[in-house]
C-alpha cells in the first residue's frame, strides 16, 4: 500500500501512482503488450487459515483507520506538485482465489484534484507475511473516468505477491509484490534499511524499515517506503536516476473512524465495486461480491 498505498497503495494507491502508471487502452484500461514472467512468490491458499485480520507490525490493516499522507510531485519542467494520498481499511472482506482478503479504499489527489481511486486487496498468512492479492484502481482526468487497470489473483494470469516479509531483514532476496501482466504490474520490493528513525508531521519513529521498490518498466528508479512499528507506511522517498516523477510522501495523520465515518467509507467502496463490476468484465465482473 503505497504510503503505501498501512499500506496500500496505495499500501497499494501509492505504489501503483508513484512507480506504475497503466496506460489507458481497451475496455478495462489496460496497455498492450505483456512483460516478462520473472520469479513469483510461491503461494498457498492453504497457509491463510487464521481470522480475517492484518497485524503484521509494519503493516497493520485495523478496520477504520485512515491513513493521510501529504508531498509532492515534480514534473518535466521542474515544477513541484502537490500530492495527497487517503488510505481507508475498510470493514469489507472480498473472497480471492480461496483467501478471504481485508480491502482498502485509497483515494490520491494531485493539485487538489482526484486522479484515481482504488479498491486494494490484502491477506496475511499464518507466518504473519501480508500478501497483496490485487487491486481494482480507476484513473480520472478533470472527474472523467478514464481507465480501470485492473489485476486479481488468478485471473488474466495474475499472481498475488508480497507486500511485507513477516521478519523483514537486510541482504535477503527482492520479492514479486504481485503480478498482473495483462496491466503491465511488475512491482518487487527488497528490505533496504533496519532500525533507521523517521521524522514526519505525524510524528518520529525510531527502528524504522525501509523497503526498496522497483519495476520492470523502471529499473533505474526506486521508490523507498519507510514502515514504523505499530503504524505501517510513514514516508516515500525516491532515489536511481531513472527516477521521473520524484514523489516523496509523508504521514501527516493516522487516526481510528467512529462507526458513521467507518460507514461512509464502507457505503463509498461499495458504490466504486458496483461500477467495478461494469467497467472491469474480463477481470472484476468474475470476483466474489464484497462482504462485510
Amino acid at each position: 500500500m503505497t504510503a503505501g498505498s498501512g499500506i496500500a497503495s496505495s499500501l497499494a494507491a501509492i505504489s501503483c501512482v508513484g512507480l506504475f502508471v497503466a496506460c489507458a487502452g481497451a475496455q478495462d484500461g489496460k496497455p498492450a503488450g505483456k512483460s516478462a514472467e520473472p520469479k513469483l512468490e510461491a503461494f498457498d491458499a492453504g497457509t491463510f487459515t487464521g481470522p480475517i485480520q492484518v497485524d503484521n507490525k509494519w503493516m497493520p490493516l485495523k478496520p477504520g483507520t485512515r491513513y493521510v499522507y501529504e508531498g509532492t510531485t515534480i514534473e518535466d519542467d521542474g515544477t513541484a506538485v502537490p500530492h495527497r494520498i487517503v488510505i481507508n481499511v475498510t470493514d469489507l472482506t472480498k473472497m480471492i482465489g480461496g483467501v478471504r482478503t481485508v480491502i482498502t479504499w485509497d483515494l490520491d489527489y494531485s493539485d487538489g484534484e482526484l486522479v484515481e481511486a482504488e479498491l486494494a486487496f490484502f491477506a496475511q498468512d499464518t507466518s504473519g507475511t501480508v500478501w497483496r492479492m490485487g487491486e481494482y484502481p480507476e484513473e480520472y482526468d478533470a472527474g472523467k473516468f478514464i481507465a480501470a487497470p485492473a489485476w486479481i489473483h488468478g485471473l488474466e494470469d495474475a499472481r498475488a505477491g508480497i507486500m511485507m516479509p513477516a521478519t523483514p531483514q537486510v541482504g535477503t532476496p527482492s520479492y514479486a509484490q504481485g503480478w498482473g501482466p495483462a496491466v503491465n504490474w511488475t512491482d518487487r520490493g527488497q528490505v533496504d534499511q533496519v532500525g533507521q528513525k523517521t521524522c514526519v508531521r505525524a510524528g518520529c519513529y525510531e527502528n524504522v524499515l525501509v523497503i526498496a521498490e522497483t519495476s520492470a518498466g523502471e529499473p533505474d528508479a526506486q521508490q523507498l517506503k519507510s514502515y514504523a512499528p505499530g503504524v505501517g507506511n510513514v514516508h516515500v522517498g525516491w532515489r536511481g536516476a531513472g527516477e521521473k516523477t520524484k514523489e516523496t510522501l509523508e504521514l501527516t495523520k493516522v487516526e481510528q473512524l467512529d462507526a458513521k465515518g467507518l460507514a461512509e467509507v464502507r457505503a463509498k467502496a461499495l458504490e466504486m465495486e458496483k461500477n467495478a463490476y461494469q467497467r472491469s468484465k474480463s477481470v472484476y465482473a468474475h470476483t466474489a461480491p464484497a462482504e462485510q
